[in-house]
């Protein structure tokens, strides 16, 4: 009987624990994303994201946990290994048309890690 009601209560706890997502490296989860200005890809863009963060913690990058740069005329980049939970994205970039630089950021949350999992967000950015 006792041996039983442990087993019950031991159920809720570990639900309690996986339910728990807090972002950053070390999961399953893959995440694309693109950048883009007023519908127009920005190639060759850096994206700085900050794990567990839902408001833009600031312009200074030092600030941000990782960073990745879109290669050559891409305006996409991939960041791997990812846990589900909050981040925030900053992208940056030059849009050569305008001939101005364009920043502009998103908060994103990865709901699953616990299997191979991928993601895909756009980055908005503006003048």
């Amino acid at each position: 009987m006792i041996k039983h009601a442990l087993r019950l209560l031991s159920i809720p706890v570990i639900l309690a624990l996986g339910s728990c997502c807090k972002g950053g490296s070390g999961g399953n989860a893959t995440l694309n994303i693109a950048v883009f200005h007023h519908s127009k890809p920005i190639p060759g863009a850096t994206v700085y994201i900050k794990y567990n963060a839902t408001e833009f913690p600031g312009t200074d990058v030092s600030a941000y946990s990782d960073h990745k740069q879109a290669a050559g005329n891409s305006n996409t980049l991939t960041f791997t290994g990812l846990h589900c939970g909050d981040y925030y994205l900053y992208g940056v970039g030059f849009d050569s048309s305008l001939v101005l630089p364009v920043t502009g950021g998103i908060h994103f949350q990865i709901k699953y890690s616990d299997r191979n999992h991928t993601e895909s967000t756009n980055v908005p950015v503006t003048e």
